[in-house]
């Protein structure tokens, strides 16, 4: 949180998009599914997770719109996110990450 602290917006979005990235794939790992891509893992984590109803649909648009948040940041000019924006996604994505870790710790591996 010491990009949200310091107020850096874009930064703190693209990190908290990685958090979240980087739980998905630890879920998608524990169940020997394979994502290459970051569209593949958005691809995977719509079907395994949101499709299947283990994540609930808003959290599914949650992390669709962080991955686009990111692209915006990363890829084209000019695109400053601003307090506005991220400041009421964090609770929101708290949440995300700890229900994908419940499920993690609940489901395990399965192999």
């Amino acid at each position: 949180m010491l990009l949200v602290n310091e107020r850096r917006w874009n930064a703190a979005a693209n990190r908290l998009y990685y958090a979240c990235f980087y739980v998905v794939s630890a879920y998608l790992v524990a169940k020997g599914i394979k994502a290459t891509t970051h569209s593949g893992l958005k691809s995977a984590f719509n079907q395994h997770l949101i499709k299947s109803g283990k994540i609930d649909f808003s959290e599914g648009l949650l992390f669709n719109k962080l991955f686009s948040i990111r692209q915006q940041i990363d890829y084209e000019d000019f695109i400053d996110i601003t307090e506005q924006e991220l400041y009421p996604l964090l609770p929101k994505i708290e949440m995300l990450i700890d229900d994908i870790e419940k499920l993690i710790m609940n489901e395990g591996a399965i192999y």
